[in-house]
């Protein structure tokens, strides 16, 4: 009895030290994981979480930087919502925008990436020409785009007089031309969706596009019934950062129009802008911020919650 006991004490005795030998090297994997990751997690809490606090606050108060937060409640927001149609052009505008150039850049960016996913030569050499526009600031392009639209001596004009035999407009001075342009000028980021696209369309298993072509099925069919749902996760991400990018539109508007002629470019980030720093209501341009928060927040949960019916995942289980 004594000697049966006496191994079973040593076997516990020692699984108890091997256990706190493991969670001491669990404890030392932790800590250096978070020793490491603490810079992030520094910058996180100090230069995002921080201020989107401290930016709800300040959304309550009438603050002119000068003078201290005074608070005010809600009134920033119903003035936004009820008595500033600036609020509402803005936001009309940019949603505009954001719809038009979204579409246009979807459809743009996946033709491009069905061409540029044909086996032709020099196809490494032009799928780089056509991504390589990404790669600029904002500021170079609207002013390389500055120039290009100019009403008297711009490429875009000369080119429509040179093919086409029409004076183009005056793009970033007329009301109905402005607009257009800037659509247009959309066009120079397409390299980044182009690029997602293709590697969604490489991503296609071929043996499906046989066995239709098999069975008849024409390139047409073939890309409408097997290439697009195949990659209707690619165009759902797609979809959403560009809704995102768009409505957060700023930097063209800005250095291009300065919200003109007549407001007509007035996007909402540009007037955040102005609330901002050229009138210093910052306590209002604050309600502003988190009012768009609130608005991109719920055209994302929309888009995935309209996606259930269109987007197509291989794996997923059946619901």
């Amino acid at each position: 009895m004594v000697g049966s006991a006496a191994p079973s004490a040593r076997d516990t005795a020692a699984e108890r030290a091997g256990a706190a030998r493991r969670r001491r090297r669990r404890l030392k994997e932790n800590l250096t994981g978070w020793l490491f990751a603490s810079p992030w997690v520094v910058g996180l809490l100090a230069f995002i979480v921080g201020p989107m606090l401290a930016s709800i606050y300040l959304g309550m108060t009438k603050y002119d930087v000068i003078q201290p937060p005074l608070w005010v409640g809600l009134r920033n927001y119903v003035e936004i919502l009820t008595e500033d149609p600036l609020t509402w052009q803005s936001l009309r505008f940019t949603s505009l925008y954001a719809v038009l150039s979204v579409l246009i850049n979807l459809v743009a960016g996946l033709l491009l990436a069905v061409l540029l996913n044909q086996r032709i030569k020099w196809m490494p050499l032009w799928r780089t020409l056509y991504y390589m526009p990404t790669l600029l600031s904002g500021v170079v392009v609207a002013l390389l785009w500055l120039w290009m639209f100019n009403g008297h001596f711009g490429v875009v004009n000369y080119l429509l007089k040179l093919f086409f035999g029409v004076q183009g407009p005056n793009w970033l001075l007329d009301e109905q031309w402005v607009l257009p342009g800037f659509l247009l000028l959309s066009l120079w980021g397409i390299g980044g969706a182009m690029l997602i696209n293709l590697g969604g369309l490489q991503g296609v298993p071929t043996a499906l596009h046989e066995a239709a072509e098999i069975d008849g099925a024409n390139a047409v069919r073939r890309f409408w019934h097997i290439t697009i749902p195949m990659i209707s996760p690619v165009i759902l991400f797609n979809l959403i950062l560009g809704v995102i990018g768009a409505l957060q539109s700023f930097t063209y508007f800005f250095i291009m129009t300065k919200g003109g002629p007549n407001d007509a470019t007035l996007s909402y980030t540009l007037y955040l802008y102005r609330q901002a720093f050229d009138f210093l209501h910052m306590g209002y341009a604050a309600a502003m911020a988190w009012i768009l928060f609130v608005y991109l927040a719920a055209l994302t949960l929309l888009m995935f919650r309209v996606s259930r019916g269109w987007v197509y995942y291989e794996y997923a289980k059946p619901r």
